[in-house]
């Protein structure tokens, strides 16, 4: 094979069931290491069991609302759905926790998350290519769902959250976006300008290098145990541009700084002068 070849071979790789396994496997694993999963797991099964569904096929779930389509289609696909469902048991409830050991050893951890990326790309892609099926030439359509194939585990974690009796709505993915949520927008947009042809890029080319930056920085970042985002410069270098650089609210007027008394500093001026009028006005008594 020559090289010119590798990004067009690597663009027609099937997922199921390697590729999809590990994906499974990659994402219940996040889910056990969540706080507070582990007694779930054990108060409610059932619950257990949903949550890791969502994570699995979250993206299924958020696209399908998206487009209008029965948000269960995900369950027609029974293969995945045993398949997933086999992961999850093995995952939180296998003899002396071997397989979630197993796993949690560096290298096959490398080996899932890298593979899990791989799939990120394709259900970008997909998601692209149903909604222009749905909703021909709408743009803004194909990015969202694009989006929400790619990465909506993470976008409906409060949804999955409230499934084990959590509330944080602090957490929501639109305040506080993570790196996968980012990249996987940036990779929608792509997507979808070279659907469109505005990006002078075969497919099968932008596939490839946008999987191998995908799978390149997940392996460095779990390497170096490094949680900053490599989007952060260009973030910055974005925001100061455009929405000017981020300042901290000032305070009210009239409210100071509290000293270590509990007073306000801005208090303490007025109330020295106060005092010092009533001693001169004791001394013209006097």
């Amino acid at each position: 094979m020559e090289l010119w070849q590798v990004p067009l071979s690597f663009s027609r790789l099937r997922m199921f069931p390697f590729f999809d396994l590990a994906h499974y496997v990659a994402s219940v694993l996040a889910l056990k290491e969540q706080r507070g999963v582990v007694e779930v797991s054990v108060q409610s099964p059932l619950a257990c069991w949903f949550s890791a569904m969502l994570y699995c096929f979250g993206g299924s779930v958020l696209s399908s609302l998206m487009l209008g389509e029965p948000p269960v289609a995900f369950l027609a696909k029974t293969i995945n759905i045993l398949l997933a469902s086999s992961v999850w048991y093995l995952v939180f409830y296998c003899p002396e926790d071997i397989f979630y050991r197993c796993f949690s050893l560096m290298p096959l951890r490398l080996l899932v998350a890298g593979m899990k990326e791989v799939t990120r790309t394709w259900k970008i892609t997909d998601g692209i290519a149903h909604a222009d099926i749905v909703y021909k030439d709408a743009w803004l359509v194909m990015v969202a769902v694009g989006w929400a194939r790619g990465a909506g585990g993470g976008l409906i974690s409060n949804f999955e959250q409230l499934v084990r009796g959590v509330w944080k709505p602090e957490t929501n993915e639109l305040l506080q976006m993570s790196y996968p949520v980012k990249v996987t927008l940036i990779g929608a947009v792509l997507f979808t300008l070279q659907r469109r042809q505005y990006l002078p890029i075969a497919k099968h080319n932008l596939v490839f290098l946008y999987t191998i930056f995908l799978v390149v920085f997940k392996v460095k970042m779990m390497l170096t145990r490094d949680a900053a985002s490599p989007l952060a410069p260009f973030e910055a270098a974005v925001g100061q541009m455009f929405f000017g650089s981020r300042k901290t609210p000032s305070k009210v007027k009239g409210e100071g700084v509290t000293s270590s008394n509990g007073s306000s500093v801005c208090d303490q001026p007025s109330e020295q002068h106060h005092e010092g009028a009533k001693k001169k006005q004791a001394k013209k008594t006097e």
